[in-house]
């Protein structure tokens, strides 16, 4: 059984990117960050603008692939990092809007169903995010304190 996709986002520093030629001619493009993760794309444009990024900071967007007893990651995008402000968190990003991005994917299960068969009005819908907002704001400040 194959497990589905998981898709990400991360705010990092690329180390270095390796390209490596396959068997069959391609060119692999292997990218690592600060922190020792690696990621894979077999995508020229994506591996050149990671190689121009090298020792940058950077936000990238990935998924990763089971594959038997293997995890493999892939690259989908990468870009350079805006500069971070004073106030924001290490993502560079203010945790009241990290917060409401968490809660929107969390929005369903929150709801009460991860596949909604009905609409939900505006105001009730709002009226059961906000608190879990809050909450998630509220932890993301304390943890940056």
């Amino acid at each position: 059984m194959r497990v589905p996709e998981k898709h990400m986002e991360a705010v990092t520093t690329i180390e270095d990117v390796r390209t490596i030629e396959t068997s069959g001619g391609n060119v692999r493009y292997v990218v690592r960050d600060a922190d020792g993760n690696e990621y894979t794309t077999f995508r020229e444009a994506i591996g050149n603008r990671a190689t121009e990024l090298e020792g940058q900071r950077v936000r990238i967007e990935y998924h990763e692939s089971q594959r038997g007893q293997y995890t493999n990651v892939y690259l989908d995008k990468v870009e350079a990092a805006p500069a971070e402000t004073e106030g924001s968190d290490s993502t560079g990003t203010d945790p009241e809007e990290a917060a409401w991005r968490t809660t929107v994917e969390a929005a369903p299960w929150l709801v009460g169903e991860p596949e909604p068969h009905a609409k939900v009005p505006p105001d009730e819908l709002y009226d059961t995010l906000k608190p879990f907002k809050e909450k998630v704001a509220e932890d993301i400040k304390e943890s940056d304190g």
